[in-house]
């Protein structure tokens, strides 16, 4: 399999593990490059340098394959700056680019030999990217999980007019969990795939308690809820009763100092690390209708390929 994207990357596979906050960790990154991706570490929730550097190097001893780091840029967080620091001093082959203005990290990244993917959910915010330097950006649709577009535009349009406004590789990205969206990104004119939930429910995520990951098992595709829209900062959940409970105090009124402990960060990790579904949300995306067991990665490449070749072939007997 061969795109620009597999060339850029020095992969075998154009798929990409998104950054999934709090889950990306260094065993997850490393089975998803074994096995063919790019596999991530998402450096916001180390927070601290020293842990940054200890998640890389432990890559490292798991795969020599290529992997990337995500950051996450939020509107006011200057402490990306220290772990973009880390990430170049330690040569990583790539970094993702997500939740804010690509610009400082793009700038700061010429001449460092990395390679960049920007998350995008718009063209102009695609066409930004091109130009500040993006090897690849990431079209992100409405189907996705965790943060989102503010335009609810799905991917199979999303897709398709990102790629007709630039000229770097685009990634497809929300709503992909088999080698059935595998094959219909190429046909959109994505070059590779990015995949988040589907992640999630493999066996070396090993970070994601078993309730979440048994409820991603067991949701349709109707089970997620959009949460902080209001806010400006809209994210794809599980749905639960405390999530509607968020959407319900976004249509109260509420602001975001009268939400930010429900929505923090914290609130997340006791549903996803200790499993307590009254006090905490998980992100999904709608892609969890099409989730149903919990393979190794290497097991899920393996599925996803021999399905987008099956499709293939199927197509060929249409055309």
């Amino acid at each position: 399999m061969k795109t620009r994207v597999t060339e850029i990357f020095g992969i075998k596979y154009p798929i990409v593990q998104g950054g999934l906050a709090y889950l990306a960790y260094a065993e997850l990154a490393a089975a998803v490059s074994n096995a063919g991706g790019l596999g991530q570490i998402t450096a916001a929730t180390l927070r601290t340098p020293e842990r940054l550097r200890e998640e890389i190097r432990k890559v490292r001893t798991l795969t020599n394959k290529p992997f990337g780091v995500n950051l996450a840029i939020a509107k006011h967080d200057g402490q990306y700056k220290e772990l973009l620091e880390v990430a170049i001093e330690e040569k990583v082959p790539a970094i993702s680019i997500t939740g804010g203005n690509p610009q400082p990290v793009l700038e700061r990244i010429k001449g460092c030999n990395i390679k960049t993917l920007v998350l995008v959910s718009g063209v102009r915010q695609a066409q930004k990217a091109e130009e500040l330097g993006a090897d690849v950006v990431m079209a992100v649709g409405q189907e996705g999980g965790g943060h989102l577009g503010r335009d609810d535009i799905g991917t199979m349009v999303l897709v398709p007019r990102v790629v007709d406004s630039v000229s770097i590789p685009v990634l497809a990205s929300g709503g992909i969990g088999d080698g059935r969206g595998l094959l219909a990104a190429f046909s959109l004119g994505a070059e590779g795939i990015e995949m988040g939930t589907r992640f999630i429910a493999t066996q070396e995520c090993v970070h994601a308690n078993e309730i979440y990951k048994q409820e991603i098992l067991s949701a349709k595709e109707t089970d997620t809820v959009v949460i902080k829209r209001t806010l400006g900062s809209p994210g794809r959940v599980l749905k639960s009763q405390y999530a509607l409970g968020i959407i319900e105090r976004e249509l109260e009124g509420a602001t975001y100092e009268d939400l930010k402990e429900v929505i923090s960060g914290k609130a997340n990790t006791r549903y996803i690390y200790d499993g307590y579904e009254t006090e905490g949300f998980g992100w999904a995306g709608q892609v969890i209708g099409l989730i149903d067991h919990i393979p190794t990665v290497q097991d899920l490449f393996d599925e996803m390929i021999l399905t987008a070749e099956k499709g293939l072939s199927r197509i060929h007997t249409i055309f």
